[in-house]
């Protein structure tokens, strides 16, 4: 099953979205702000996007630059970051089995679908 990490108030995580609802394509949302992944889970999308815990963070979110910006940082206390501020994890994420992409551009979901 297609799922999609996605953020409604995000222009490229609706466009993300809509996409994938023109597939015809069954998926699942996962609204990550309200239902944010399991430190395992977000082990596992990193796993999958084959990327470092800190390209997967969105290093232009406020909370980033005032809390750990320009920190030496291990990739644990990364993923913690993305845990507690879930507002950190870049979007869309969507997953096709064992393949991930972030959405951005848009058109790189085709390659996974």
């Amino acid at each position: 099953m297609i799922k999609i990490y996605h953020n409604p108030r995000c222009s490229k995580s609706r466009q993300g979205l809509q996409l994938l609802q023109d597939s015809g394509k069954e998926f699942e949302v996962v609204q990550y702000l309200k239902d944010t992944p399991t430190k395992k889970e977000l082990v596992h999308i990193i796993e999958l996007l084959n990327c470092t815990p800190l390209t997967l963070v969105r290093k232009n979110e406020a909370i980033w630059k005032e809390n750990y910006k320009g920190k030496a940082l291990t990739n644990d206390q990364i993923i913690e970051a993305m845990l507690t501020h879930p507002k950190l994890i870049e979007r869309p994420i969507v997953i096709n089995g064992d393949k991930a992409v972030i959405g951005r551009p848009t058109e790189l979901i085709d390659t996974i679908l």
